[in-house]
């Protein structure tokens, strides 16, 4: 009975999710906010907190996104909200340990799904870098349930000789597609490993070394790391990932990387476009280039680009202000934090999607230094 009840939860959680995007799509509103583009993102952080956890957007995804929270979770305590940052990962605990596993959506009701149905890749490791980042203590039940995820996720991931990730399908980062073991995945893998240790975690059997060594050996092509195993093209998560969660921490590497989104002007007009070469990839059903025609192709994630301008400041890079300043003009543009939008910065609109505004991503942005005016050359 108890399993029925978890799965009933899951599909409905999943449907109400399903049913928000595509009444969003016809019928949702943009609210736009007064003010300049930090104080723009001020506002949505606020919004976005809902005294219990934060959700992932102020538009249809209006429920707990383990991904979406893990990539902001650092950002908010560096912006003073740790206690709120504690208070989503207990409610976040609290729900999955009752529902037996860990996934990538939390609804209002407590549900634990996942969105697209499919486990993830990166729960886990954006749960456990959550937990670090946030200074969490774990009490012994929650410890001794993380080890049992951490063993589940072994076995179903990880090839128990070499650590590697095995050819198996899964929900990542970019859920459109259907990779071959991305660069982002082995990022996401070596993140847990570091975090597992730093948690006292020991189910886990593999350094964060093995991972730092096979994305250079395995993915880096000399410009940046790879898309996958079968494709040797450029995808922003999997490029910048690797750094931003300081598997890689290399400063050629990354200025490789740097200078080829520069020569490939892949932060024109606005930071930054998702990658290159979408035809080459397989797509979900239901989420390919006749119902959501360049979800991730040549459209500008501001998820993406955050994580860039994080990384330009990191390693000192002279091209910081101004993709500070073009990226705080995109927020201004439409007064909100976009999800994405379509290359020339206009809102992402598409026959089943539309771009959610007001993303709790905006603590990214909000987090990062304002750089000096500089005289425009």
């Amino acid at each position: 009975m108890e399993l029925f009840i978890r799965r009933t939860g899951a599909i409905l959680g999943m449907l109400r999710a399903e049913y928000r995007q595509i009444a969003n799509r016809y019928f949702g509103h943009v609210k736009r906010f007064d003010g300049d583009a930090r104080e723009i993102c001020a506002q949505i952080v606020e919004g976005t907190w809902g005294g219990e956890f934060y959700r992932t957007s102020l538009g249809h995804y209006d429920f707990f996104w383990m991904r979406d929270f893990g990539t902001v979770a650092e950002s908010l305590v560096n912006l003073g909200h740790k206690d709120r940052v504690i208070e989503t990962l207990k409610w976040a605990m609290y729900h999955y340990r009752r529902a037996g596993t860990i996934t990538l959506c939390i609804d209002k009701s407590g549900h634990t799904f996942n969105a697209p149905a499919k486990k993830s890749i990166d729960a886990l490791p954006w749960l456990l870098h959550s937990l670090v980042v946030s200074d969490y203590t774990l009490n012994k039940a929650e410890k001794e349930f993380l080890q049992t995820r951490l063993r589940h996720y072994s076995k179903k991931f990880i090839d128990r000789k070499t650590g590697m990730l095995r050819s198996v399908r899964y929900a990542e980062l970019r859920d459109a597609v259907h990779y071959d073991r991305s660069a982002y995945s082995v990022a996401m893998i070596g993140r847990l490993s570091y975090c597992a240790q730093k948690l006292g975690l020991t189910a886990f059997l593999f350094s964060p070394e093995t991972y730092r060594r096979t994305l250079i050996d395995d993915y880096w092509n000399g410009k940046f790391f790879k898309a996958d195993l079968s494709n040797n093209v450029y995808s922003s998560e999997c490029a910048l990932i690797p750094f931003f969660l300081h598997v890689v921490n290399d400063k050629d590497l990354a200025a490789e990387t740097f200078d080829y989104i520069n020569r490939r002007r892949l932060n024109r007009p606005y930071p930054l476009q998702y990658g290159e070469h979408s035809e080459r990839f397989h797509y979900r059903l239901g989420m390919g280039p006749i119902i959501m025609p360049n979800y991730t192709g040549t459209t500008l994630w501001t998820w993406h680009a955050t994580f860039y301008l994080h990384l330009l400041k990191r390693y000192k890079r002279p091209e910081y202000a101004k993709q500070y300043e073009r990226f705080a003009e995109l927020i201004e543009r439409h007064g909100t934090y976009p999800e994405l939008t379509a290359p020339d910065g206009s809102w992402y609109n598409a026959v089943a999607y539309k771009a959610d505004p007001g993303m709790v991503w905006a603590a990214l942005f909000l987090e990062l230094p304002k750089p000096r005016r500089q005289s425009k050359s």
